[in-house]
């Protein structure tokens, strides 16, 4: 074989070992999900609100751009930066890194929400059009993807500085591109001040919950109060919202934290994905009102109900065996011993599936679109677009079991031979 020849073989197959389809998937995501995010949003507010609609309605410059959008956005990120930096809360410790240290962090993100809530109740007393937010959100969708770039190419640069220790396995391959998108550096940090931890759950998590107060007063002002299928939407999410951060500490141990770094990837999907698509189904109702009977709000309650109990109770579990293996409600469960000294839970939630916490994700998630009714796909995009990640998500936690727990992973997939829905996958 001629040497180009090997080269391009080389490169070819470590870019099949990369993630989310190597170079090719680093260049298309960072153009198509911005765009995906504007289409999405212009969808929610025509009255057609078809995923299939040609040609699609576009926005003109004026509805991109308003002067206050930036001012909010940096104000709100400036608000959460100060809130971080209180002394509220606990300090608690992350797992061990390379170097055999631990980073330090405040937990103290649902002082947040809290401290946000009360500023929102103010804002209302004093007679704050918080309605506008349904027409600042392009705007504001628009300056959160330009932040992400230009926050991404800062971290990017500035990971040239950082110890080889610091820097994140996976995303130290030498490819610009890829580097820029999977993050090179796992833990950049300003001083004590985590920019990675910060954005994973507060100002992008917070504020979708503010956009959705916004979509409820928006109804207001249109029809005098707010409908049952969009106090229900605002609840379920805000009920979401709050368990992150009320378990903030149980993200020191998720893959986001511990594995991936912090590029673009995360960057947007913190600041600009999560606040501005995964609560459409609040934009579509100020559009597109929907009418719920009281039994069919009861049985949407129950499957959210369902839904996050399985994912509550697998995840604090789960939780719970990482932190204190010796604890009494984790020392009855069955496990299995693996070569690196950890075990693997094989009963308990995690006997039923691998995945019983994905599970429950996407039975909250369905809840949340099923009071927009049956009339429209788009309130049902965050449902498919959650399956396809989860699934996803499920496929790389399973490479890396495999690669880091070996025989004992096949004997725990034999085990428990389900990864997310019992008998079926």
């Amino acid at each position: 074989m001629r040497p180009n020849s090997q080269a391009l073989k080389h490169k070819l197959s470590h870019d099949s070992e990369r993630e989310f389809g190597g170079t090719l998937g680093a260049v298309c995501i960072p153009i198509f999900l911005p765009l995906t995010v504007l289409f999405l949003i212009c969808l929610s507010r025509s009255p057609e609100a078809s995923l299939f609609q040609w040609p699609p309605p576009l926005p003109s410059a004026d509805q991109l751009w308003d002067p206050l959008a930036p001012v909010l956005l940096l104000g709100w990120f400036a608000l959460h930066a100060v809130i971080y930096l209180m002394p509220l809360g606990k300090v608690s410790e992350g797992l061990v890194l390379r170097d055999g240290t631990r980073l330090k962090y405040p937990i103290n993100g649902f002082h947040g929400l809290c401290i946000s809530g009360v500023f929102l109740m103010l804002l209302l007393g004093l007679g704050a059009p918080l309605g506008y937010l349904f027409e600042l959100l392009l705007p504001l969708a628009v300056c959160a993807i330009a932040v992400s770039f230009l926050f991404s190419i800062y971290l990017y640069i500035r990971s040239f500085w950082a110890p080889s220790h610091a820097l994140a396995l996976g995303g130290n391959t030498g490819n610009p591109l890829y580097d820029f998108f999977i993050g090179r550096e796992l833990n950049p940090r300003i001083g004590d001040f985590d920019l990675k931890y910060f954005c994973e759950l507060r100002p992008g998590l917070i504020g979708w919950v503010v956009i959705n107060l916004g979509m409820l007063m928006k109804e207001v002002e249109l029809r005098g109060s707010p409908s049952l299928a969009m106090i229900l939407v605002n609840s379920f999410q805000l009920l979401y919202v709050a368990d992150a951060l009320w378990n903030e500490e149980a993200v020191l141990t998720t893959m986001d934290i511990v594995h991936d770094g912090f590029g673009f990837m995360l960057v947007f999907g913190d600041l600009a994905w999560v606040p501005f698509t995964y609560g459409l189904q609040a934009a579509f109702l100020v559009v597109h009102p929907q009418t719920l009977s009281s039994l069919k709000a009861a049985a949407i309650i129950a499957l959210n109900g369902i839904g996050y109990y399985i994912f509550r109770q697998s995840n604090s579990q789960k939780n719970q065996f990482r932190r204190d293996p010796t604890h009494p409600s984790v020392t009855r469960l069955e496990t299995i011993a693996t070569a690196t000294g950890k075990r693997l839970l094989v009963s308990g939630w995690w006997g039923l599936v691998r995945h019983p916490n994905y599970l429950g994700d996407l039975l909250m998630a369905l809840a949340w679109s099923l009071p927009c009714g049956f009339s429209h796909l788009l309130p049902y995009f965050y449902v498919i677009y959650f399956t396809v990640l989860l699934i996803h998500r499920e496929a790389r936690d399973e490479r890396q079991c495999r690669a880091k727990y070996g025989l004992a992973w096949d004997t725990y997939c034999r085990r428990v031979p389900y990864r997310i829905f019992p008998y079926i996958y």
